[in-house]
């Protein structure tokens, strides 16, 4: 029908579209698998594309007993992204007010759900993550509002008497004011280092002044366990 010259131009020209479109497709799919990707919340929090660093959750899977107040010593690691919340929406305390009334005016304890509400109002006024909250309150005083350290920290967050008194807590037994307190103090941790909850949380547990002595978690075997064990609850 057509000259063998034609019918070669029609043969290539017919191949090439073909194999583009073969591209188009296969890139299309490619990218619509990985958008569905699940994204480990850690990668979320601490993206690999913005520092040349491990993630937190490959770092937290190499710990171990022996390695783990060394582990974070490489300042690099301390270069990550602070954004703990990404979204600024307008939190009213509202809520966590009322909890706070009905509790002092009812004569039985705070019941756990009533603790919750005032953490994520809270948390969220502050720009920090309430799960992060939460696993460090279970670990400070197992959500005991009337917790009692042998060395003088006090409520929920066991804010010692001269934390307390710096960050404006009049009442360190009061739900709201003692949970104000804390998480204003894990949130200037947060700031001072980065975003970076390992050594925010060192520090919350230890002070900055040893976390800055050792550019990393101190040696401390109470401060390691502290760090593990709210991670734990964390992720």
């Amino acid at each position: 029908m057509f000259s063998n010259f034609i019918q070669n131009l029609l043969n290539t020209g017919g191949q090439a579209q073909a194999i583009e479109r073969y591209a188009q497709i296969s890139n299309k799919v490619n990218s619509l698998n990985t958008a569905n990707e699940t994204q480990n919340p850690l990668d979320a929090l601490y993206p690999n594309n913005k520092i040349n660093t491990p993630s937190f959750e490959k770092v937290l899977q190499s710990t171990t007993k022996s390695n783990f107040g060394t582990l974070l010593l490489d300042p690099h690691l301390k270069s990550v992204n602070a954004d703990i919340i990404h979204q600024s929406p307008q939190i009213s305390l509202t809520n966590a007010l009322n909890e706070a009334a009905a509790i002092q005016a009812n004569t039985q304890p705070a019941n756990k759900s009533q603790i919750l509400n005032v953490i994520s109002q809270i948390s969220k006024k502050h720009g920090v993550d309430e799960k992060l909250v939460q696993a460090l309150i279970k670990q400070e005083s197992g959500f005991n509002p009337n917790a009692k350290s042998k060395a003088g920290a006090m409520g929920l967050m066991q804010l010692m008497p001269s934390t307390a008194r710096t960050l404006g807590v009049k009442d360190p037994y009061n739900i709201v004011q003692n949970v104000e307190g804390g998480v204003k103090y894990l949130k200037s941790m947060l700031d001072k280092y980065n975003g970076n909850m390992i050594l925010a949380l060192a520090a919350y547990n230890a002070g900055p002044g040893a976390v800055d002595k050792y550019d990393g978690v101190p040696p401390y075997k109470e401060t390691q366990n502290y760090v593990r064990n709210i991670l734990a609850n964390y992720l």
